[in-house]
């Protein structure tokens, strides 16, 4: 099938004015893929009720309509890209799990897509979109299903009560129902759970607004300017496994090494007043601020970034310091093997390598990115890896044959397709009582949508109401 007549439909997790990472990078991935003005992309997002919207959105932001809520999306988007867009966007019934801090589709959200126009689906999150997914099955709806690895989930369950137990659960759990579900499966990066048959690549990109200061400040270099006249910084949310704990920690532990240093720490979230505590017990001045855009204009001239995390699958921030021409001195892991191309990336594998990176980076001017380095960090180039890998690129997407020459060929075909379809099967079973969804933690009642998110929406009331 030619590019031109492909329907991409993009299902996400999350949407803006909530910014993480689910609600922005599929938003760009929609925007970058519809750019041509040739493939039809829909980005597939969820729509909060008014009492969830206000556990979820920031600000006191809340919308009283779809149409307001894509309006909001719009403007955010092409403030950012400075291009109008021409992809749908379409909305499906979601509740907010307090426990899991994350948005759960509610019903059978394959069907904001209609049949005659599923094509190509993008599932980003596979494993979180298909948990209590009832209904028609994915690689049925669709001819060809992608799923896109964000979040290594087996990390953050670990950290609960009876954590291991729980991540060994999930992760045959998660395993089971990305390969039911998702013809391929692309991995941001080695830090996530692996899955078989995918692959590893990043196929995402920064903000354009970065890349536009990155230049400004390369040209202030190759005109002599002194570009960078801060010194080091770190953002991110605000809480200890966002690596502040391990931050602090080598500072403290190499506070005569790093003599002189100062540090300015930027980021809202539930341990700010713990972390500005424990940075005030230094010698070494490390000063705490609440969150800012990183594009803010006080970031500009700060030279070295400092992230020690290693929770993120890929870091956005990192990549994003990177994009603004600023050196950055990250841990040697698996997260941050796509940075470990650029030459102002610089890795440490201990404590005293963090020291010694730190200094060296404080004590040089950035490396000037070449144009290909550049591009690599960009939306473009992220669209096209992602094309690439997803082999969407090709001018027919082939599906596994159904006609293998070999006998013994057809029979394993056979054999595997009768397995995986009992498979699903016995999840479309299991996902339809609310006993056992409840028991494997979906949120009550959201086997169908209720009254409130069917008016909204515009849908038809389920006939018959869980209990």
């Amino acid at each position: 099938m030619d590019r031109k007549q492909q329907h991409i439909a993009i299902f996400t997790t999350a949407s803006l004015p909530w910014l993480t990472g689910t609600a922005v990078n599929p938003l760009f991935r929609a925007a970058y893929l519809a750019k041509d003005g040739e493939t039809r992309v829909t980005l597939v997002i969820p729509w909060l009720s008014l009492i969830d919207q206000k556990l979820v959105y920031p600000e006191n932001i809340t919308f009283t309509s779809p149409k307001q809520h894509e309006t909001y999306v719009r403007r955010w988007l092409e403030e950012r890209t400075g291009f109008t867009s021409t992809f749908d966007i379409r909305f499906y019934p979601g509740k907010f799990a307090i426990d899991k801090r994350s948005i759960l589709g509610v019903g059978d959200i394959s069907e904001v897509i209609p049949d005659e126009v599923a094509d190509i689906a993008v599932l980003e999150e596979p494993e979180h979109l298909t948990w209590f997914h009832h209904g028609k099955r994915w690689k049925t709806k669709f001819r060809y299903v992608v799923g896109i690895v964000h979040t290594n989930y087996l990390e953050y369950v670990k950290r609960e009560k009876n954590g291991r137990l729980q991540a060994f659960l999930l992760k045959y759990a998660n395993s089971w129902l990305v390969d039911i579900y998702c013809h391929k499966v692309i991995r941001l990066s080695a830090a996530t759970q692996e899955y078989a048959n995918s692959i590893i690549c990043n196929v995402h990109g920064v903000n354009p607004k970065f890349l536009e200061i990155g230049k400004k400040k390369k040209e202030q270099q190759q005109n002599g300017t002194h570009a960078f006249a801060k010194g080091a910084y770190y953002i991110g949310k605000m809480v200890w496994s966002k690596g502040y704990k391990e931050l602090l920690e080598l500072l403290d532990d190499h506070q005569k090494e790093l003599a002189g240093l100062e540090v300015d720490l930027y980021g809202n979230g539930e341990d700010f007043n713990q972390i500005q505590e424990a940075a005030e017990k230094l010698k070494i001045v490390v000063r705490v601020y609440p969150g800012r855009d990183h594009a803010d204009l006080i970031f500009h001239d700060y030279k070295v970034f400092l992230n020690p995390s290693t929770t993120d699958v890929v870091c956005t921030t990192t990549a994003e310091a990177l994009a603004m021409g600023k050196i950055v001195v990250c841990a040697n892991h698996p997260s941050n093997d796509f940075f470990k191309q650029f030459p102002n990336c610089r890795t440490y594998d201990d404590r005293n390598g963090f020291v010694e990176a730190t200094l060296k980076a404080l004590a040089e001017e950035p490396a000037l990115p070449t144009e290909a380095q550049r591009h690599q960090l960009s939306w473009e180039s992220a669209t096209e890896r992602f094309l690439q890998v997803a082999e969407l690129d090709q001018a027919v997407v082939k599906k596994p044959s159904k006609s293998p020459s070999k006998h013994f060929a057809s029979t394993s075909l056979n054999l595997k397709k009768n397995m995986e379809e009992a498979s699903a099967y016995v999840h479309f079973l299991a996902s339809g009582f609310e006993t056992s969804r409840r028991a494997f933690g979906a949120i009550p009642g959201s086997l169908h949508p209720d009254e409130e998110l069917c008016k909204e929406l515009g849908l038809v009331t389920p006939m018959s109401k869980q209990g």
